[in-house]
C-alpha cells in the first residue's frame, strides 16, 4: 500500500499568546524565531499511516507545501519511520489560500505516483482549517472520508472509524482514497529514536520547485486567492474581581443571583 501524508509545519500553538506578534501587513503571524513543528493532527495521521505500512508492508512519503524551513518537519516525519519526504517550496506560493495549496499538493502526489491513500491531519494547527483534504480530494478525484479516528486495510478496502456527535460510524471504501485524521488513544505520534533522528538527518529529501510539478503559477499566491483577510488580532482577555459583604449567608444569596443574571447557573 503507498501512502502519502500531508505534513504542514507551524508556529507552536503552545507558545504564550504573549510571544505571538501579527505583522500588520500580510496580516499573519511573525516568526520571530519561535520553535516550528508539525501541525498536531498531521502527526497523528503521520503515525496511523505509519501503523498501516507495518501491517501491509507499504511504502509511506511525507509531503509538505511550504518555505525551505518544512525540511525540518519532514525529517522528523522521516525520524518517525516515513520511508520518503519532498517539499514544493517556490516563492509564487506565497500568500496561497487552501485551494492553491491543495493545488500544489495534487500536483506533488501525482509526481509521486498514484497513491493507495492520502492522509491529512483534519485540522490545521495554525488557522483551524479543515478543508484542505477534502478539496485536495476532489483535486486528485478520489473519494474522502473525514475526522476518522482508526483506519485498518480489510478484504481489500480501507476500513474507516469516523466520529460523529453520536459516537463513530464505519466506513469501508475500496482504494484510492483520502483521509483526514483527529487525534485518538490508538494514533498518539510515536517518539523517534536519537538513531533515527541521527539517519533523517543525513537524509535527502526532494525539493520541488511548480515547474518541477507542473503546476502553472496562475493557480497559486495572492492573485487567485478565494478567501480575504481583512483583520487578523490577537484575543483579549479582560477579569476583575468583586468581593461579596454581608454574613455567609447573605453572600451566598447575592452570589447565586448574579451567577443566575449573568446565566451561569
Amino acid at each position: 500500500m503507498r501512502i502519502v501524508v500531508c505534513l504542514k509545519q507551524i508556529i507552536d500553538p503552545e507558545l504564550p499568546s504573549s510571544q505571538f506578534k501579527i505583522d500588520p501587513g500580510s496580516k499573519r503571524q511573525q516568526p520571530n524565531g519561535h520553535p516550528l513543528v508539525i501541525s498536531p493532527y498531521d502527526e497523528n495521521a503521520l503515525e496511523l499511516a505509519l501503523q498501516l505500512r507495518d501491517q501491509t508492508a507499504g511504502h509511506v512519503t511525507v509531503l509538505s507545501v511550504g518555505q525551505s524551513s518544512a525540511v525540518s518537519a519532514l525529517r522528523k516525519g522521516v525520524a518517525m519511520g516515513a520511508d520518503e519526504a519532498a517539499l514544493i517550496s517556490d516563492p509564487a506560493l506565497e500568500g496561497s489560500d487552501a485551494f492553491g495549496i491543495a493545488a500544489a499538493l495534487a500536483q506533488g502526489i501525482q509526481k509521486l505516483g498514484p497513491p493507495d491513500l492520502v492522509l491529512c491531519g483534519c485540522e490545521s494547527g495554525d488557522w483551524a482549517d479543515r478543508i484542505i483534504g477534502p478539496i485536495l480530494a476532489e483535486a486528485l478525484g478520489i473519494p474522502c472520508v473525514t475526522y476518522v479516528a482508526r483506519a485498518e486495510k480489510h478484504n481489500g478496502h480501507v476500513r474507516a472509524q469516523r466520529v460523529v456527535e453520536e459516537g463513530y460510524e464505519i466506513w469501508e471504501v475500496t482504494p484510492p482514497l483520502l483521509l483526514t485524521i483527529l487525534s485518538h488513544e490508538s494514533n498518539v505520534p510515536r517518539y523517534p529514536k536519537v538513531k533515527d533522528i541521527m539517519t533523517a538527518s543525513r537524509r535527502p529529501i526532494s525539493t520541488w520547485s511548480l515547474s518541477d510539478i507542473g503546476l502553472d503559477t496562475g493557480h497559486v499566491g495572492n492573485a487567485v486567492t478565494r478567501v480575504e483577510i481583512q483583520e487578523l488580532t490577537l484575543p483579549t482577555r479582560e477579569s476583575r474581581c468583586e468581593f461579596l459583604e454581608g454574613e455567609p449567608g447573605g453572600q451566598v444569596a447575592s452570589l447565586i443571583t448574579k451567577l443566575r443574571e449573568k446565566k451561569v447557573i
